[in-house]
């Protein structure tokens, strides 16, 4: 038999002779899964791409399926099993023994056992089933995210359970009731919808001689399918009623309640199949991940949650619920999973984080996101981004994410998988915008929640939440208006709860109007609802009542505040500033939150938050904002609203280009429109703006939606002038998805007003962020493309712009004459332009040329100017990598101490500013810097570091060449040496990185 067993009756396995065997998690997991599947039969390359992709497959989907099956034959030859996959048109076969794959064994076993049961071996049939399902450890497949192998996983639980119940059947044949009680009662809990186990625990108790158990068993049933299903139990249920009733239910004439030969006793554990561990032997040998030195900051824990409401209200049954299933019992083989759904309004969003915030630090020590997915809005969040958001917050830099979203997930499960990390997934609006966002570690949780019921989660346990119980709704409308205020109008206060129809939306709307209106009594309440009869009565059938019972507030506020809400509802940020109600009303107010402030007293508001000003942050329910949209359509001319819509963008531009400005020390570096801007108050931007790249980071989606936004409305100006002025933020953390993204609805707004300057700035950014992900080709498209435009318009700044990146691509294609050239020209149109940061930018790249070719003074020169006009204008980014220029040049001029001083400082600069690539890059030139001094162990240990620090961010690349200097350093230690550059070589191997691939192969067969 082959020494290697697979395993897909539960998680994905494959065990070797040495232990379990290391899939790499997504694609290839999915091929072999479907291999394993039809073990011994043709499975079509067409096939296997509908599993990977469903219905948006890539053009070289069949060259990654034929990558990831050489990586699989790669693995299990490496194993030394008797098992291959060969190519046999249409698609592919994977070849072994049967008993080695646990599903094929399983398959057989039961077949025999059927066979074995019509022959009327009962006691031998019984074994097999019971070896069969012994087999099973979890769901099938569990963990791998492919929806059309679920449907082939669904089909085998359901083959497992028909197994369960034939065993069942047969032993009840052989008499032995007693035994089969507890497992009955348990299995009916597990699958309270399967009439047939409940028809076999009512045998099991008749025949134990536990008649009243059993005639209580069949109303369980009838109870249970009443309430879920509306429907009667089966025919066969009630015949056994009826049988026990009339006492004519005789046992099986069968029946003999002694064991057969071969049969395990009920302490004796069934045989296991060869080649198959025990869970408690897998368990064992699984390794144990353990941080590094250098990973601790990488590892930062996240903790992404919302504020908790202090005035919570819920059942504590539906919070133990579901923290069980999100905590889950010793043994769970899958991720947690919870989903809550329900009407709007019923406080969806609000159990998640309460439950969440509760769990946090016994049950998930190691961090929670949380990302709203913005299901109910037009532009629900993407997984790609989710993925690149919660990726960041794992402490992987922007520029190392992955564009695609399998190769995103990937990160994320191979991020989670050592870790007890909880994800909270806010308005969800389907089941595919969540399944690539569930880790695959049974450490992890993740609670959902959405109006969909979600019902295509697997696994999850799912709460769909009402009203509230009145017990409920009256303790919630004690802590908003008042214990005493209540106790002293009881009744009223049961008539309030009831007339609001208990929506917990509704009644704190209600109660909101009666805390600020303390002379108000509960019963005038009443009375004012009650004039609304017919509005009211249908609070609880959904988004209508909804309207009516909103508009009570909505008449009762004042003209302008009225006015207020219409405007803000065009905001499409998650929460709002307080400035913005002053630029949608043109009012220039020194505190504009007071503007606010009358709609957070009803609770057309709330407030989301401080920031670092003191000011207040504000968010809107949904479905009040769907409201105040409708009213908007109906009281604002198009013109009206475009005019808002342009001050409040006007607004956003304003704050992001003095971010800029504090960046750079100046309007550097970046072309801008004509479009007018709206300023708010001073003292509010002095201080939010203290830390530009922080504020940018906070304000990033905020500022992503209204540069879409605007492009949507035909604010053509506004939209390529904040989209340009983003990448301050784009390229310093490396959000090239959002980049793209923002870009290119600019590019068509502009393109459509046939806008010339504003298509040129944004193909120039482009130009940028393709040559930033080494898309050479298509950069230099972008940037021709451009500079022809920029020449017609006469517009230095754009041509210096596109003339650096243009020199920055034939400096990295190794062109140096071409690259000082266009360097030269940049360099005369920076000038033009009056951009001394451009020129520095110029300086200190073309520095690396003339360092490269022996000209040190040259370099020395151009390296000093630049560091002189950065300390001038104050741009700290622009510093630090200059002065990392100047370290490399002391080295190669022999003054190593000087240089050491600068790396280190600049390492500083970069570990201030959270520039996890930039560290890695100084860590492994302190370790050039120590080997050229002869201090051999100060190297090793900054080489050692530098490794960490790539690989930690899953950099393999630098890591690689890290990894070379160390061997370089150690050739004296061949095992050490061995152990570094194997890795290395598959990298420069599959990166195509030819002179590292040649030296260290080199260093290998030395070392051997």
């Amino acid at each position: 038999m082959s020494p290697l067993a697979f395993r897909v009756l539960g998680p994905l396995q494959v065990h070797g002779p040495d232990g379990p065997l290391r899939l790499p998690p997504g694609r290839q997991e999915v091929i072999l899964a479907a291999l394993l599947l039809e073990t011994n039969r043709v499975v079509s390359t067409n096939h296997l791409v509908d599993l990977i992709w469903e219905d948006n497959p890539p053009e070289t989907a069949r060259t990654q399926v034929q990558i990831c099956v050489s990586r699989l034959r790669k693995l299990l030859a490496g194993a030394d099993g008797e098992v291959s996959i060969t190519t046999r048109p249409p698609g592919y076969v994977l070849h072994t023994d049967a008993a080695n794959v646990d599903a094929a064994l399983f398959t057989s076993l039961v077949l025999r056992a059927r066979r074995l049961r019509d022959q009327g071996e009962l006691g031998q049939a019984v074994e097999l089933l019971r070896n069969a399902v012994t087999l099973w450890q979890g769901d099938c497949l569990s963990g791998l995210d492919s929806g059309p192998l679920a449907n082939k996983a669904r089909q085998l639980n359901e083959e497992r359970l028909n197994a369960v119940e034939l065993r069942i059947q047969l032993e009840l044949e052989l008499g032995r009731y007693d035994g089969l009680v507890g497992e009955l009662q348990r299995l009916t809990h597990e699958h309270p919808l399967r009439e047939k186990l409940r028809g076999q625990l009512i045998q099991a108790l008749y025949w134990s001689g536990r008649q009243a158990e059993a005639l209580e068993a069949f109303r369980t049933a009838r109870r249970f399918l009443a309430e879920e299903l509306g429907l009667e139990p089966s025919r066969e249920l009630r015949e056994l009623e009826a049988a026990i009733l009339a006492g004519r239910l005789p046992a099986p004439a069968g029946a003999v309640p002694v064991r057969t030969p071969g049969e395990k006793a009920p302490h004796e554990e069934p045989a296991r199949p060869a080649g198959v561990k025990a869970e408690e032997e897998t368990d064992a040998a699984a390794p144990t991940a353990t941080p590094s030195a250098e990973s601790v900051r990488q590892d930062a824990v996240p903790h992404q949650l919302p504020a908790a409401v202090a005035d919570f209200v819920t059942d504590a049954g539906r919070i133990a619920a579901l923290e069980e299933a999100l905590t889950g019992r010793p043994g769970r083989t899958t991720v947690g999973l919870a989903a809550i759904t329900g009407k709007p309004g019923t406080g969806k969003s609000t159990l998640a984080v309460h439950v969440a915030h509760m769990l946090s630090e016994t049950g998930f020590p190691d961090g929670q996101l949380y990302c709203d997915l913005r299901g109910t809005t037009g532009t629900p969040a993407t997984p790609e981004e989710v993925l690149g958001r919660f990726l960041r917050a794992l402490g992987i830099p922007g520029q190392l994410i992955p564009e695609s979203l399998d190769e995103r997930a990937e990160m994320y499960r191979t991020r989670l998988a050592s870790r007890r990390v909880l994800v909270v997934l806010d308005d969800a609006a389907g089941e595919g915008q969540v399944l690539p966002l569930l880790p695959g570690s049974r450490g992890c949780a993740v609670l959902v929640t959405g109006r969909a019921r979600l019902t295509a989660l697997p696994g999850a346990h799912r709460v769909e939440l009402d009203v509230l119980a009145e017990d409920q709704a009256l303790e919630l409308l004690s802590r908003i208006v008042g214990r005493e205020r209540v106790a002293g109008e009881a009744a009223a206060a049961e008539a309030l709860v009831r007339t609001v129809g208990r929506l917990p939306l509704a009644l704190r709307i209600v109660a909101a109007r009666l805390a600020a209106r303390p002379h108000w009594t509960l019963a005038s309440m009443v009375q004012r609802l009650a004039n609304e009869r017919h509005r009211l009565d249908e609070l609880t059938h959904g988004e209508m009542t909804m309207r009516a019972s909103l508009s009570l507030t909505y008449e009762g506020l004042a003209p302008e505040d009225r006015r207020l809400l219409r405007l803000l509802s065009m905001a499409q940020a998650p929460t709002l500033p307080s400035w913005l109600a002053g630029a949608l009303l043109d009012d220039r107010r020194p505190f504009p939150s007071d503007l606010m402030e009358p709609l957070v007293d009803v609770q057309m508001l709330d407030v989301a938050g401080v920031e670092r000003t003191g000011g207040f942050r504000y968010r809107f329910h949904e479905i009040i904002r769907v409201y105040a949209r409708e009213q908007l359509a109906a009281e604002h001319t198009p013109e009206t609203r475009q005019e808002a819509l342009a001050r409040m963008a006007g607004g956003w531009m304003h704050l992001a280009q003095k971010a800029h400005r504090t960046v750079y020390g100046g309007d550097f570096t970046v072309l801008h429109g004509d479009a007018p801007r709206w300023e708010p108050p001073a003292s509010y931007s002095d201080e939010v703006l203290a830390d530009p790249l922080a504020w940018l980071d906070a304000e990033q989606a905020s500022l992503c939606g209204m540069v879409e936004h605007t492009a949507d409305a035909g604010l053509h100006d506004l939209s390529w002038d904040l989209a340009t002025s983003l990448v301050t933020l784009f390229e310093v953390r490396g959000h090239y998805d959002l980049w793209e993204q923002t870009h290119l609805s600019a590019l068509a707004a502009v393109r459509k007003a046939g806008n010339l300057r504003g298509t040129a700035a944004i193909r120039a950014s482009l130009g940028s962020l393709y040559m930033s992900r080494n898309q050479f080709d298509t950069a230099r498209q972008a940037l021709n493309s451009a500079l022809d435009v920029f020449q017609a318009l006469d517009e230095p700044m754009g041509e210096a712009l596109c003339r650096r990146d243009m020199a920055l691509i034939a400096r990295t294609s190794g062109d140096d004459t071409s690259a000082l050239e266009l360097y030269r020209r940049s360099l005369a149109d920076f000038d033009r332009a009056g951009d001394v940061v451009g020129r520095a930018i110029v300086l200190t790249q073309s520095a690396h040329i003339r360092m490269r070719q022996g000209e040190i003074e040259a370099a020395q020169s151009q390296l000093d100017e630049a560091l002189d006009i950065y300390e001038g204008v104050g741009y700290t980014g622009g510093r630090a990598r200059t002065l990392r220029r100047v370290g490399q040049l002391l080295l190669e001029q022999g003054r190593s101490d000087l240089a050491v001083l600068t790396f280190t400082e600049v390492l500083e600069l970069c570990r201030d500013s959270g520039d996890v690539i930039g560290e890695g890059h100084l860590l492994r030139d302190l370790g050039h810097a120590f080997a050229v001094m002869g201090r051999p162990d100060r190297a090793r240990d900054f080489y050692d570091r530098a490794v960490t620090a790539r690989e930690g961010v899953m950099d393999f690349g630098g890591g690689a060449l890290a990894r070379l200097d160390l061997a370089r350093l150690l050739d004296a230690e061949p095992g050490r040496s061995r152990e570094l550059l194997v890795p290395a070589v598959e990298v420069f191997r599959e990166r195509r990185m030819g002179r590292e691939l040649a030296e260290a192969e080199r260093l290998l067969a030395t070392g051997s």
